[in-house]
């Protein structure tokens, strides 16, 4: 880190929700003005800075000023209270009026204008409501000014304290005070640990209850972002404590205190421990499994169907006899209204789609396809030649709104709908999408089982599958063309706790699934690089950076998604002359990933595209994703993080060409089958497993998938007694 001081001496751009900021600095000891960027509050010219930062040199626009925190610099010379008040900071003040008043007050300036106000008459032009307006911008700008200082007392870097500062506003020091807890759980990136800190810097006990009730609070969230729908009470309050460094009768006492006030939802299943919910996530919950039995319980729309007729049609459309289980998976879905098909790969989930949507069409069935993710919707497009969509455009997602605008009031305008990937759809969107469906649809959720289950929290299609509730197709035959893949062959060995075969053969069929023994990381990593940027390319003729996907089981570690990242990143684009430029560090042609749903430029978690360059001034960053452009503010990059390497997890959906994983044994914690199961099924042409026999052992062999506390299935159970 580097230090810098000097004078803000003119904005280039600035945006007013994040601060984020490119501004000219006329800095101490230098010869001339330098460039700046970062996020500021409320920034103008005039202003006297102290920064920390590091110093870059962008591909565009040369060198310039990385800034990474800063201190206000009270202005004290006649110049620098002329242009800090004459910058536009302050509705009332401009360069002229600026002029006068330090003209008539000198060095005393700053401590009129903030303590005593009237003295303002004195200058001439400034009569009473332009004297009221002075005051109430400069109140503004110390409010803003005071938190920046109060939060960066705790740690809490510029560009969060901005987010605050602009959230809360003129209560923002009130609630930072009086109710700190609220920043663990209404802004993304503050933890329960610094809101805590800051309580206790306000004086709050450590038994008090509202610091037990934020404590409660965020370990039920923690859970969901687990996966899980709702925390046993005697998981939770375990958890609690041991965040709170406090147990025992007040903390039971804050817990129903929270249950009293509905910040909470108790509900006792027979024969299991009692269930404490986020009211929102038991909502969702109870939503789907009445939604579901609603849409079960009603007549269909639409012209009747003979199954056996409209089997015949499909078969002469395709011109081949379907075999037994896709044969009766059809006639499952003619006959029903809630169906579920399960089946890996190879299986004949695809081929069941196609005639589906061929049928449907030809019969002037209104049918629609979705799938989770835009990836996701590609494929079924692509497999099927119909037009398929994600589940959020669906649904029509306004972020004006705030929500959806399809729902029960407003529902969507068909009569059959077929989900690809359901294993990753979870409660949330489930709940959405099951308001949103008319009672006369036929739905069908086609998916494997036996992937890892949605990132968000839920098991919606296993918890289907388990109740027993509808119709559950199941396809387990391998068809011929896909047997001559090991791919396919192991995936099936592996999700039956068989050791995939490993064994070398000669040129031909069956050549796409390679295990490189590797027993340390740092040699792993090696070997992943190699066989990434050199000899996959070389031996099959595939794209490093656009077709070659390396999944991990983990983020962190020395063979993680975050070490892989950088090392791939070094061989495959490492700038102009191996320096690493740009904004954050990413390139053009670096492949990156989004990692949040952003509905207003329609990208969604788990996206991936390549760094197109950089915009005006470096403060956007574009990325194509597969031919659509989109362009990212500074403040928005942590939307972003590479892709060379990718979780397991964050592969769901998506399919590659070329599926390259390390699987050692400091991976242990998360050797799972499903996890081994649901990585080799993304690749289509191509698997390489570098890593540890003892290590691959532990995921074939380890079914213990990690429960999540759901109660779907016993709620579908209920509502079909």
């Amino acid at each position: 880190m580097t230090a810098l001081s000097g004078r803000i001496e003119s904005i280039t751009y600035t945006n007013p929700q994040s601060g984020f900021t490119v501004a000219r600095l006329r800095a101490d000891g230098l010869a001339g003005p330098v460039t700046v960027v970062g996020t500021f509050a409320a920034p103008g010219p005039g202003e006297e800075l102290e920064l920390q930062g590091q110093w870059e040199r962008h591909a565009t626009f040369g060198a310039q000023f990385r800034v990474s925190d800063y201190r206000l610099r009270v202005p004290v010379t006649p110049e620098g209270l002329r242009r800090y008040l004459g910058s536009g900071l302050i509705k009332g003040i401009g360069p002229r009026m600026a002029e006068r008043i330090v003209a008539r007050f000198g060095e005393a300036t700053l401590e009129v204008i903030d303590g005593q106000i009237e003295r303002l008459a004195e200058v001439p032009g400034i009569g009473p409501r332009r004297r009221a307006d002075i005051g109430a911008a400069w109140q503004a700008q110390k409010h803003l000014r005071e938190v920046m200082v109060f939060l960066h007392g705790y740690g809490i870097g510029t560009a969060l304290a901005v987010r605050i500062a602009r959230r809360y506003g003129g209560r923002a020091m009130a609630l930072l005070r009086g109710d700190p807890f609220r920043l663990a759980t209404e802004l993304r990136g503050v933890g329960f640990k610094t809101a805590d800190r800051i309580a206790a810097e306000a004086g709050f006990a450590p038994a008090d209850p509202r610091r037990l009730a934020a404590g409660l609070l965020f370990t039920l969230r923690q859970a969901a972002e687990e996966g899980h729908v709702y925390c046993p009470r005697a998981e939770l309050l375990p958890k609690a404590a041991a965040l709170l460094g406090l147990e025992g009768p007040p903390l039971e006492a804050a817990l129903e205190q929270l249950r009293s006030t509905d910040a909470v939802v108790r509900e006792d299943f027979p024969g299991a421990p009692a269930a404490v919910y986020e009211p929102y996530l038991h909502g969702c919950e109870t939503t789907v499994a009445q939604g579901l039995g609603r849409l079960g319980d009603s007549p269909l729309e639409g012209p009747a169907i003979d199954p056996d007729q409209a089997l015949a049609w499909i078969q002469r459309r395709f011109g081949l006899e379907l075999g037994p289980e896709q044969a009766l998976a059809l006639r499952t879905v003619f006959s029903g209204k809630v169906v579920v098909i399960t089946g890996g790969p190879g299986t004949g989930k695809t081929t069941i789609v196609r005639g589906l949507t061929d049928f449907f069409h030809a019969h002037r069935i209104r049918c629609r396809l979705a799938a989770p993710t835009g990836r996701a919707a590609k494929r079924l497009s692509e497999a099927t030649g119909g037009s398929a969509m994600t589940l959020h455009r669906l649904l029509e997602y306004s972020p004006q709104d705030g929500g959806f605008l399809r729902h029960a009031e407003h529902p969507l305008e068909l009569e059959a709908l077929i989900v690809d990937e359901a294993s990753m759809v979870d409660v949330v969107l489930m709940a959405h999408l099951v308001r949103a469906l008319p009672p006369g649809a036929r739905l069908v959720l086609v998916g494997d089982v036996h992937q890892l289950p949605s990132v968000g929290p839920g098991n919606v299609l296993g918890d289907i599958i388990a109740s027993g509730c509808c119709p559950v197709a199941v396809l387990e035959a391998i068809y011929r063309q896909a047997a001559a893949s090991r791919i396919v062959v192991n995936a099936h060995r592996i999700k039956a706790g068989r050791t995939p075969d490993l064994e070398l053969r000669g040129g031909g069929d069956g050549q796409d699934f390679f295990f490189v023994e590797r027993e340390d990381p740092e040699s792993a990593v090696t070997t992943i690089v190699d066989l990434v940027a050199r000899r996959i390319p070389r031996r099959f003729g595939l794209d490093p950076l656009g077709e070659v996907q390396v999944l991990a089981p983990m983020r962190r570690g020395p063979a993680g998604v975050e070490a892989l990242n950088r090392a791939l990143q070094a061989a495959l684009n490492p700038g102009p002359e191996g320096e690493r430029q740009g904004v954050r560090g990413l390139t053009p042609g670096d492949r990156v990933m989004q990692v949040r749903n952003n509905y207003e430029k329609d990208v969604f978690n788990g996206d991936i595209g390549r760094v197109a360059g950089t915009a005006a001034a470096g403060r956007l960053l574009r990325v194509d994703f597969e031919g659509r452009e989109v362009d990212y503010e500074a403040h928005e990059l942590d939307e972003l993080s590479l892709a060379y390497a990718v979780t397991v997890h964050k592969s769901q959906g998506s399919e590659f060409p070329a599926v390259v994983m390390p699987l050692l044994t400091q991976h242990f914690v998360m050797l799972q089958r499903n996890l081994l199961y649901t990585a080799v099924t993304r690749a289509r042409r191509l698997v390489v497993l570098v890593g540890s026999r003892q290590a691959l052992g532990r995921a074939v062999g380890n079914d213990r998938i990690r429960r999540r506390h759901t109660a779907l299935a016993h709620r579908l159970r209920l509502n079909s007694a």
